[in-house]
């Protein structure tokens, strides 16, 4: 499911961003996989490392991560190609914003698929108040 998503996403990136470029449906299958592979091992420590930027730019860093590996991600896979930084800067905001909105969509925990909803009955916390 987070790979379908993933694949949604950086096909839109494509579309909508013009140093995006991708020549075949397995160049955009392996460039999303890659991508996913990526975002699930090596992201979290690039932003555990980048924390001192991430803070100082109160969070700005991370496109600036998530770019560079849209970029790396186009120099393993030889059919996807990303023209710049700031192309695979946009990219990656495009990236993050439609797997961000497919995401909200649909939930895994349990194997099947769900749109999420939001529940108006809210539960009573069984608590004690301090006074």
């Amino acid at each position: 499911m987070r790979w379908m998503v993933t694949t949604v996403a950086v096909f839109a990136a494509e579309k909508l961003i013009p140093g995006i470029h991708c020549a075949s449906l397995g160049a955009l299958l392996g460039a999303s996989l890659l991508l996913g592979i990526i975002n699930a091992f090596v992201r979290p420590v690039l932003l555990l490392l980048s924390i001192p930027f991430i803070i100082v730019t109160m969070g700005l860093f991370i496109f600036v991560v998530n770019a560079l590996l849209l970029l790396f991600v186009s120099a393993v896979i030889p059919s996807f190609t990303v023209d710049g930084f700031w192309s695979a800067f946009f990219g990656a905001v495009a990236v993050g914003v439609v797997s961000w909105l497919l995401s909200s969509f649909f939930r895994t925990s349990d194997g099947r698929i769900h749109a999420i909803t939001h529940h108006p009955s809210m539960k009573k916390a069984d608590a004690r108040v301090v006074e």
